[in-house]
């Protein structure tokens, strides 16, 4: 059993979402009741793997160590810098040593989640850093990280609006007309993850065992629509259980099909991941290279930053050729992207026009789509042995 995945999985969760459904209309507060749910899932899915159960339980103990002493060491010394770095190194080991496994032939801390989980702690300590955070609860801390629903695949919710709504008592009627939000989100992913994605999955295998340029375009179309509707459907089926659960998990798609340019794509898809490297990582590295003045110009900064942000994704999906030439290419798109409207005065004439924005849009779709077709590493096949 997986999350969002088997029956077993969808049984246990319409069981368990209708108490919660009878306390939300009693007006009763659902965080404990979260909190067990999720306790409940993590037991089911990731207790019966012994091994990913213990070092999760490692990692969590380990994550809270690094929370408490940088909360500690901020307030007796304030923004030191090598503190703070040294605590994100620390607090990414698990993750890194997670991602070298292929490499290094270890399965430690490869269980279910520790990417998302990850993200979840170097927030955490960015915003300590930043003074936005000043105390950090054990039982708050386990919910936000262990809320089952967003634990597997995110969405990546941020600490202080999740803590806010977790200890949210909703009246009746706002309730229920956020549970009803859910519901139907959660019936749309369930749509999206095993009728759509299933089907565009048929014709993927079909076009995986044919050959030629007019196939390989085929592949890559429908590799595309395969991974959007299954990783839409699961995070629309998150948001949605979330929702039952009082938690507004925000959403992580926006009709990414109809963006018009490569920027916009970002801003459509997996929208809780870029929106997170983009205000914790290129913002972040941009402001350093003014501070530093490693580049020249605005421009320079911005185009660096798009390259490192990308490649740092490219890395987080993991350490193949695939994904890391896939965050490149995403990386040069953005920089060409930024140069592109910054500097060409043929796109500030004609960019509002009818005819130029569906030009933009069609051509946008070709460089995502063959984007897909590079993440999915069949392109590996076209090179020599």
């Amino acid at each position: 059993m997986g999350f969002f995945e088997h029956w077993q999985f969808f049984f246990c969760l319409i069981v368990l979402l209708i108490p919660a459904v009878i306390l939300g209309t009693m007006e009763k507060p659902l965080k404990h009741y979260s909190m067990g749910v999720s306790l409940f899932f993590i037991a089911c899915i990731v207790g019966p793997e012994t091994a990913q159960l213990v070092y999760l339980i490692l990692f969590f103990i380990l994550e809270w160590g690094v929370i408490r002493a940088f909360l500690v060491l901020y307030k007796q010394y304030g923004r030191d810098e090598t503190t703070y770095h040294l605590t994100i190194v620390i607090s990414l080991l698990p993750l890194v040593i997670s991602k070298l496994q292929p490499f290094i032939g270890l399965d430690i801390f490869c269980f279910v989640g520790i990417s998302y989980i990850t993200f979840k702690v170097v927030q955490i300590l960015i915003e300590i850093y930043d003074g936005v955070i000043d105390r950090v609860g054990f039982y708050e801390y386990a919910a936000f990280l262990l809320f089952f629903p967003t634990l597997s695949s995110g969405p990546i919710d941020r600490s202080r609006r999740f803590l806010e709504d977790w200890n949210h008592i909703y009246d009746k009627e706002a309730y229920l007309q956020l549970c009803t939000s859910g519901i139907i989100r959660l019936l749309g992913g369930y749509i999206y993850k095993t009728i759509l994605a299933g089907r565009c999955y048929m014709y993927l295998i079909d076009a995986a065992d044919k050959s030629g340029l007019l196939n390989e375009i085929r592949y890559a179309y429908l590799y595309g629509l395969y991974l959007f509707f299954d990783f839409a459907g699961y995070s629309l089926m998150a948001v949605g259980t979330s929702y039952v659960l009082g938690i507004r998990t925000p959403d992580n798609f926006n009709m990414p099909f109809l963006s018009r340019d490569i920027r916009e794509f970002w801003d459509r898809w997996h929208i809780s991941l870029s929106h997170w490297f983009r205000d914790f990582i290129f913002t972040r590295f941009v402001m350093r290279c003014k501070k530093k003045k490693w580049f020249h110009t605005k421009l320079q900064r911005a185009n660096a930053g798009f390259l490192v942000n990308m490649f740092v994704m490219g890395v987080w999906h993991g350490l193949n050729v695939s994904y890391l030439l896939y965050g490149l290419y995403h990386g040069a798109l953005l920089a060409l992207t930024e140069t592109y409207q910054k500097k060409s005065g043929f796109y500030k004439q004609y960019k509002d026009t009818g005819w130029y924005q569906i030009v933009s849009w069609a051509v946008t779709m070709q460089l995502y789509m063959f984007g897909f077709y590079i993440f999915s590493g069949r392109w590996l096949e076209w090179i020599p042995n």
